[in-house]
Parts: structure tokens; sequence; C-alpha cells
């Protein structure tokens, strides 16, 4: 990394503290994060925590020469099996149809794709693999089918998530099984009947545990050692806790991953998200009348370790802002670059501190919408406008973002404009006003300036 780069900080869960980010290599930064089980459509708390990857991989990708993405799917798991069952289709129609809607909602809001999207069902392999080495080395055991590991056997289990052990079951649901030794033990492996996806190996026909999917596949495309793991809060215990276990277990002289990243829980209307309270939101509802780009701005708005509270007139303010940066973005010759500026990116690198760096956007907008395009205003708004590319925003231009979406026919509109200039000088002004509310009631607001009257969605 450059000496002339800030010094990226991030919240490490493990620690629960703030530290330096060191990599491993500074030459390939190596990160991890969980991606979707393939069932439904993808919500607003799972797209929470997409969005915190795709800005922290942005960054590492600004600061690093080269940074290696690996976000996982999980296409074999119950919750899958009894989906498919209850729709009737087969579980490849329902895991292909599922992983296609997360794309395209992942697109809309401008979510960078990974460098490697390994699915669960093509590295059965190597998860078997995994468990074979926990047997052989007295961390794992047979019983009635199923694989399982012993928590008992890594005295640093509850580490990463700061519980003892007896708190740690006690809090897990854990299943009361009668071939568990200890409570806390986890699947690995499990037997699977003829409905079931199945796979053999050396413990009969059967399926992985969740957990030993990540490890296997983190393992596999990123090494022993990398350097970031992600995810929700929600993923810290069990999920995480039983990935590191087994994983530093199955590799003791690897360090798994090096510094994890965390992402507060999302709330709407100041309650959790549940299909009971009738609250619950897929990125497709928000979207139906929402554009992606506010959505994302909305989620940005709160640093990623705070609890964000996603409400209607959080929406309206996110495309509030939105208008004020495109008009800003007007300043902007098309021929005219410039890098984020330096204090935007130390914002960044601040644990991810975007709503620091959104206000260096808003006085970036400041100036530029001062200053005339000579006197400063084109570079203020280059600045701008990478500022924004930063962190997934402000990819339209300005005439894009104000009349995206208007479903008439642009010459219409300007031909109407036409009609009614000619109105007004003809004093007209009943005419004038008849045109401004035609045009106002199919969604388009005109404004009137020195150049001429423009229009926009409104």
């Amino acid at each position: 990394m450059p000496d002339t780069q800030p010094r990226l900080h991030l919240h490490d869960s493990r620690t629960r503290s703030t530290v330096p980010f060191v990599p491993l290599d500074p030459q390939n930064v190596r990160v991890y994060y969980c991606g979707p089980t393939v069932y439904d459509l993808a919500h607003i708390g799972n797209l929470r925590a997409m969005v915190t990857a795709d800005v922290l991989v942005r960054l590492l990708r600004h600061l690093y020469p080269r940074v290696t993405y690996v976000r996982n799917i999980t296409d074999v798991d119950d919750k899958i099996n009894a989906r498919a069952h209850a729709n009737g289709e087969s579980i490849a129609d329902l895991t292909a149809r599922t992983i296609r809607d997360f794309h395209e909602d992942l697109q809309a809001v401008s979510i960078l794709s990974p460098d490697a999207e390994p699915r669960a069902t093509h590295h059965i392999g190597e998860m078997q693999d995994m468990i074979r080495r926990l047997i052989e080395s007295g961390h794992a055991y047979e019983a009635q089918g199923h694989v399982l590991f012993a928590v008992s056997t890594y005295p640093s289990y509850g580490a990463l998530s700061g519980r003892s052990p007896d708190d740690l079951i006690a809090g897990a649901r854990v299943e009361v099984a009668p071939y568990k030794r200890d409570p806390g033990d986890f699947v690995l492996w499990k037997p699977s009947d003829d409905q079931t996806p199945g796979w053999d190996s050396p413990w009969g026909r059967g399926r992985p545990g969740w957990h030993i999917e990540c490890s296997a596949m983190s393992h596999h495309y990123l090494g022993e050692s990398f350097d970031i793991h992600g995810g929700g809060s929600d993923l810290l215990f069990p999920h995480h806790e039983n990935e590191r276990a087994q994983s530093m277990c199955c590799h003791p002289h690897g360090r798994f991953a090096n510094h994890w990243v965390h992402n507060a829980m999302l709330l709407v209307n100041g309650e959790k998200m549940s299909k009971s309270l009738g609250n619950f939101l897929t990125v497709r509802d928000v979207l139906r009348d929402t554009p992606p780009e506010a959505l994302r701005l909305l989620l940005l708005r709160a640093q990623y370790r705070s609890v964000l509270n996603f409400t209607q007139a959080g929406l309206d303010e996110a495309r509030q802002m939105l208008d004020r940066f495109y008009r800003a973005l007007e300043k902007l010759d098309p021929g005219i670059t410039a890098p984020p500026p330096q204090r935007f990116v130390q914002m960044l690198c601040d644990d991810l501190n975007t709503p620091r760096a959104l206000a260096e956007m808003h006085a970036l907008a400041d100036d530029a919408l001062a200053h005339d395009a000579a006197a400063g205003g084109n570079i203020a708004a280059a600045r701008l406008k990478a500022a924004g590319n930063l962190i997934g925003l402000l990819h339209d231009t300005p005439e894009q973002w104000f009349r995206g979406g208007v479903d008439v026919d642009a010459s219409a509109i300007e031909a109407l404009i036409a009609e009614r200039l000619a109105a007004r000088k003809a004093r007209d002004f009943a005419r004038a006003d008849a045109i401004r509310n035609e045009l106002a009631a199919q969604g388009i607001v005109l404004e009137d300036g020195p150049q001429g009257t423009t229009w926009r969605q409104a």
C-alpha cells in the first residue's frame, strides 16, 4: 500500500476492538463472506450484509493491488428441502431460480460480483476430507450415522463470540440428541433418506452440516489462513464460532480468518423484521417503488456496526440526498476526472465510517453547486463522482437519474414544454399552468432556470 494512502482500521469481532488492518500478504488481500442459503428471495437484512461486504472490498481494492473475494452459496440445506417440497418443485429448479434472483437483486443495487462464488454441492469431497481429518485427530466422532464435532476438544471454543461454553450451549437452542457426547457438539455429517439429497461417504449416505461447508470452501479458495471473514452479527454464534473451531482443529498450523467483520442487524420501523409483524421486506418489495441507488444509500447512512432503522421516511431522505448529488454533477464536464478526495478515503478507512464519508460528499456537492465550472465547480463535481463511485453510488448521469423510469415519450414532454413556453410568451398563463399540471399528473416536474426549462421525474 503506498505511503500516501490512509491506514485502514477495522473492528475485529474476535478481539472486540478496532485495530489496524495488517494483511497477511499485501499483494493479495483475501476475503471470505457468507452468502445466501438459496430457498427464498433476499430480504433487506441480507442486503445490508452484502452492501457492507461490497464497500469493504471496494475500499480494499482502492488500497491494495489485488483482492481475492469469495462469497459462497449454500445450496444443500433442510430449509431448501422443505421449501422445494412445499412448492412441489425439484431442489435443482428452486436453487437455480433463487440464485438467479439473488444475482439480479444484487446487481440492481450495484453490488460487484465476487472473484469466486462456490456452491456447497460442488465441494462435498473437500468437506468429507475435513471431516475425516477431524475424526483422525480426535476432534470428531461417529454416532448413529452422524459425525459430530466435539467442542470439548477445542479449548478456545467461545473465544470468537466472547462467551463461555456453558453460556453458548444455553443460548444456542442446541438439538437434544441421545447420540451426542456433549449437548454443544454440532453436526458435521448427517444421514439422508431416499427423499433427501445425499452423497456416499465412509459414514453412510448423507449430507453435510451447515458449518463445515464454509470451512471447506474458504480453505479451497483462500488457504489455511486468510485476512477477513465477514457476515451479519446473527452468524457470530453458532455459525462462525463453529467454523473457526473445526477449521483451527483441522489445520492447526493455520490461522483461519485473521480478522472478523460483522454488521449489526436491521430494524423496520423500529421493530425486528418478521413476517408475523407484517414488516418483512424483500429487496424486490422495496425496489418496486424506490430507485436502487436510494436503497443502497439508505443502508450506507448508518455505520455498519450500528443498528439501522429502515423507514419510508429514510428512503425519501436518501432519494433527496441523491437529487442533490446529481444536481451537483450537472456541473461536471464529462472529460474531467479526479480521484476520490483523501479525506473521504480517510473516513472509510476509519472502520468503514460511511456517515462521515457521506458528509464529505455533501461538502463536495456544496462546492460544486456554489461555483460555476470555471471557478472550481467542475473539479468538485469530479471528486464527488469519484467518491460516490468508490462506495457504489452516482453511476448514472444526472439526466438518467432525474428522468429514469418515466414511462412517457420524452419528445412529447419536450413538445409540451415548447407549447408552455409559447403560452407564457403570449401571456396565456392559464394554458401554461395547465401544461405544468398535466405533466405533474404524469410524475414530471418542470424546473425553470436561466438556461431554459428542464424536466425530471418527481
